[in-house]
């Protein structure tokens, strides 16, 4: 699975420009007053402006020999969180996964990670181009099998790891919801932020074939991409 594009929204518009496309360097696709656009690898990172604050968590994918060399890009351009006592690296040993995290222009917590398992080294020295997509989006739910079954049913992504009751995950390595159940679990990790269910928009590609996904009110709703409707 792969997410071809993630919308999001923000209630800092500009602020959130200007972090992705001259704090980080991604390129702008499209721009106006209510909307942008960057490209990020194989995936299209949108923000629409809203009036009230949503919180989100998503995370980026790089080559997995450049964490190290990524940690470092990204100190020189926005502080990277304190996991604990200096600590800026988590190890996810079920995954054969490792990152770091850090806050957007809007306060979302995000995050680049590198898994072992792609074996996508590359031998280039790492910037903002190295970044090969969107790799994860949260989505909050009170009922982890559900959701799941539902994704399974709709999409024909397979759940991933975890815990079907508190976390899970659904799809592959190359792109992955996490579902936590926001009664059990109340905190995106390394953070104090309250998980809640914020809207969002989504493509996913998922066995060469493409699926648009809106998540409002709690509800999921998936249909053929708009592209191809």
């Amino acid at each position: 699975m792969k997410f071809k594009k993630l919308k999001l929204y923000t209630n800092k518009l500009e602020s959130e420009l200007e972090f992705y496309s001259k704090t980080l360097g991604f390129e702008v696709l499209e721009r106006n007053t209510n909307y942008f656009s960057v490209k990020v690898g194989w995936s299209e990172l949108s923000y629409e402006k809203t009036e009230r604050e949503y919180k989100y968590h998503y995370c980026f994918l790089i080559p997995s020999n450049k964490l190290n060399e990524a940690l470092k890009w990204m100190e020189k351009r926005t502080e990277v969180v304190n996991i604990e006592n200096g600590r800026k690296i988590q190890n996810f040993y079920s995954w054969n996964a490792d990152s770091f995290y850090f806050y957007d222009a809007s306060g979302n917590i995000a995050e680049f990670i590198v898994r072992y398992d792609l074996n996508n080294d590359d031998s280039d020295e790492f910037d903002i181009s190295k970044v090969l997509g969107i790799n994860e989006m949260g989505l909050p739910t009170t009922n982890v099998k559900r959701t799941n079954e539902q994704l399974q049913t709709e999409l024909h992504t397979e759940y991933w790891k975890g815990d079907i009751e508190r976390f899970g995950t659904n799809g592959t390595q190359e792109g992955i919801f996490l579902l936590p159940n926001y009664n059990l679990k109340d905190i995106w990790f390394p953070t104090s932020i309250k998980i809640k269910p914020e809207p969002f928009e989504a493509v996913i590609e998922n066995n060469e074939r493409e699926y648009y996904i809106e998540y409002r009110n709690e509800k999921l709703k998936t249909t053929a991409s708009k592209e191809q409707s």
